[in-house]
């Protein structure tokens, strides 16, 4: 079992910027990770993802904004979060597939990000 620990959330002013991070405490070369968010009384959806190897792909409406990243040397994914909006407010959660135990999938417990003046 492969656990996912969040930081890195808070309260920031609009045009403001954080940084999360995701450290899995095993196997982390071997994800592929990500980060949903989810905003109250809506859908949880993908914000970004990054392979093994480095490849990212983000959600239409972040790119430019948000930038994920990796470390496998440190079993951390970390997640810049710049010029955040209101509508940016939602729970992050982490995220972790592995491709070679047929995707099997690992949530963090999730980190409030709130976006406010």
């Amino acid at each position: 079992q492969v656990q996912l620990v969040e930081s890195g959330g808070g309260l920031v002013q609009p045009g403001g910027s954080l940084k999360l991070s995701c450290t899995a405490s095993r196997s982390f070369s071997a994800l592929t990770m990500a980060w949903f968010r989810q905003a109250p009384g809506k859908q949880r959806e993908l914000v970004a993802s990054i392979t093994r190897d480095g490849s990212t792909n983000y959600a239409d409406s972040l790119k430019g904004r948000f930038t994920l990243s990796r470390d496998n040397a440190k079993n951390t994914a970390y997640l810049q979060m710049n010029n955040l909006r209101p509508e940016d407010t939602a729970v992050y959660y982490c995220n972790g597939k592995n491709p070679f135990l047929n995707n099997r999938e690992y949530w963090g417990q999730g980190t409030q990000v709130t976006v406010s003046s």
